[in-house]
């Protein structure tokens, strides 16, 4: 089978040569199968009859209308860890230009360009920019995920108390964290502990906002907030205010925008959180294999939208996927217009995701098309898609 795909941002070269002979690219947006994204804003476009998935080459869908396309049957697939260690490398970096005014002294440093007893000068001056280290101060990182926990095992590499807080802690994160870090059962007591917090989760109803007012005034003077998740997470005005007040030394923000920038104790950072090579090799590679997977076999892994299922390699006679609402007897339902048309099924994988569920069939004959269009009639049913 053969797929037109489109990139809505230039996606890295080493990704992209993962695609086959049978993958097209088209610079028309409406007429893809497949679609390639990092930060284009998409919630103005169109999506074609034919568009099947959406991959993110990054974390973040913000910028993709994901609930609507789940209610079309377009799944969507983020690169979720791709790009963990070049954000957690900008975490510690941040960590080290807020403690100690590197920034203040390399400015410094550019406005005495012309003296020539800048040697001299510099030994007088320095005191202005000195600050503190981070080994043995308590750092607070909330959500453990990928980035979380690559953060938090680094700075206990560098000496720091490290205490995380993440109600849904998955296993392989716990597996992959470090036994020195202190898992906190609520954040207050983050918020009340640490002399730095990071946070790493993601932009949800209950998370916009969380740093605010309130949340601050819980937090040490002289705490370091740092951001490099999503912008909307603190209440940035709040966090002026605190800044004003003392009650927060520093804030670093890897998003530019009108209210922080170039405001008195907050560091700026132009996005350069995924902004490596290495980084954006990895999740090209790792948007273009999760793409290929889902077209190829429909098998659906780290999407944001539908539940992850699979049934491996397509290697039976025929392989349904049916993206369809999440509600009672819809396998008894598949099952019963299947054996009516006398065809055997070998296997099946049933997945649920809040309002919306993913049902993978392989059968032992081809897949007759009126059995296609039985499933499609179906009120419940979004899309019926035959892999082979």
């Amino acid at each position: 089978m053969n797929y037109k795909y489109n990139c809505l941002n230039p996606i890295a070269n080493v990704g992209l040569a993962n695609l086959t002979d049978n993958y097209a690219r088209t610079e028309n947006f409406a007429e893809a199968d497949a679609v390639f994204v990092r930060s284009a804003k998409m919630d103005e476009l169109v999506p074609g009859a034919n568009l099947l998935a959406v991959a993110r080459a990054g974390a973040g869908v913000n910028n993709i209308p994901h609930a609507e396309y789940a209610k079309k049957g377009i799944v969507v697939f983020n690169t979720p860890g791709a790009n963990a260690n070049g954000v957690k490398e900008l975490v510690i970096a941040a960590m080290l230009l807020a403690s100690r005014d590197i920034v203040g002294g390399i400015e410094w440093v550019k406005a005495n360009v012309s003296d020539p007893a800048i040697t001299k000068t510099a030994e007088k001056a320095k005191k202005a920019f000195a600050g503190t280290e981070i080994m043995g101060k308590k750092l607070g990182v909330i959500g453990l995920g990928a980035i979380g926990q690559k953060i938090a095992n680094a700075a206990i590499d560098l000496g720091m108390e490290v205490y995380g807080y993440d109600p849904y802690l998955s296993i392989d994160a716990a597996w992959n964290l470090s036994r020195s870090v202190k898992h906190c059962k609520n954040v207050e007591t983050i918020y009340q502990d640490c002399d730095f917090i990071t946070i790493h989760v993601p932009a949800l109803d209950s998370t916009k906002g969380m740093i605010n007012a309130d949340a601050i005034a819980m937090m040490k003077t002289g705490v370091i907030v740092i951001n490099a998740a999503r912008d909307v997470l603190v209440n940035e005005k709040d966090m002026l205010d605190a800044l004003a007040s003392g009650k927060v030394r520093k804030y670093v923000s890897d998003f530019p925008n009108a209210t922080t920038a170039g405001q008195k104790g907050v560091i700026v950072i132009p996005h350069l959180g995924a902004s490596t090579e290495e980084a954006e090799d990895n999740c090209a590679v790792m948007a273009v294999k999760e793409m290929r997977d889902f077209l190829e076999n429909g098998n659906i892994a780290n999407s944001v939208n539908y539940p992850a299922c699979s049934l491996g390699v397509a290697n039976k006679a025929g392989r349904l996927a049916i993206c369809h609402k999440n509600v009672a007897n819809m396998i008894g339902t598949f099952t019963s217009i299947l054996g009516n048309a006398k065809v055997n099924i070998d296997a099946i994988a049933n997945k649920s995701r809040g309002d919306f569920a993913y049902t993978l069939i392989d059968t032992d004959s081809a897949i007759p098309a009126d059995v296609v269009k039985a499933l499609e009639a179906s009120d419940a049913v979004i899309r019926v898609r035959v892999i082979k």
